[in-house]
């Protein structure tokens, strides 16, 4: 669907979201990566968390660390015996602040308290940080409205087996800030049905530049890609630099 206006979005301006930090220029959810994203602009970090077996939060995405046929699960292993390349979260704020939106894949469901707890520490304004699960109970259970984090649904319109328009009213029974899919399951017509109920609209995964217009247009409140400056350029040129500037 390709839309040529912008339609209005719950946000100004999308948070742009930097996909494991810079991942297309270098190794994702490391420092590096991150400190990247945000030279490049980008006003928001993503990231995967998993605890260790001491109940360390650390950055990585498969859960799994070593060589090929020797793989161990990171819940497995300590903190101090997984590779320098993992950053813990304490790592993280410790070394690119808090200046910015924090959109976390809990892993572990465990991990929910912890994070935002250090998060908080840290001094990410809770407004800021952005829970995503794949599953409603456990984001409901786990993540209580009184720790002052958003809650984000992460999901495909697939799965959505009574519909949208049912899976928004629900969302919004629940207080979820925001649902969180593909870009390719995305419409103006369905970003315009969840906000609606008053649901944020994510859409990842974006990694071309006609692509992410059109999803901008689409209403979208926040956007994810590997490619941090496409997608600055991209958004910038959408929403306009006073818009943009006042994002911050």
């Amino acid at each position: 669907m390709v839309v040529q206006q912008r339609l209005p979005s719950l946000l100004d301006v999308p948070i742009s979201f930097a996909h494991r930090g810079a991942s297309a220029h270098a190794r994702e959810n490391t420092i590096e990566a991150f400190t990247l994203a945000l030279r490049l602009g980008g006003t928001g970090l993503e990231t995967d968390i998993w605890l260790t077996a001491d109940g360390e939060p650390v950055l990585n995405h498969d859960g799994v660390v070593g060589p090929r046929f020797r793989r161990r699960q990171i819940d497995t292993l300590e903190r101090q015996d997984l590779p320098p390349h993992i950053p813990s979260l304490d790592d993280f704020f410790d070394s690119v602040g808090t200046t910015f939106h924090l959109s976390v894949d809990i892993k572990d469901s465990a991990a929910f308290d912890v994070v935002t707890r250090r998060s908080r520490e840290a001094g990410l304004p809770t407004d800021r940080l952005w829970l995503c699960h794949p599953d409603v109970t456990t984001l409901n259970d786990q993540c209580g409205h009184d720790s002052g984090a958003r809650r984000v649904h992460s999901t495909r319109l697939a799965k959505m087996t009574d519909g949208p328009e049912r899976h928004a009213a629900d969302l919004q029974l629940l207080g979820i800030d925001a649902v969180n899919m593909h870009h390719s399951d995305w419409s103006g017509g369905l970003t315009t049905l969840f906000h609606r109920f008053g649901i944020l609209c994510f859409a990842w995964d974006i990694q071309f530049e006609t692509r992410m217009a059109e999803v901008v247009r689409m209403g979208m409140d926040a956007v994810y890609s590997d490619h941090v400056d496409m997608m600055m350029d991209v958004v910038k040129g959408e929403a306009g630099t006073a818009g943009f500037q006042g994002l911050m």
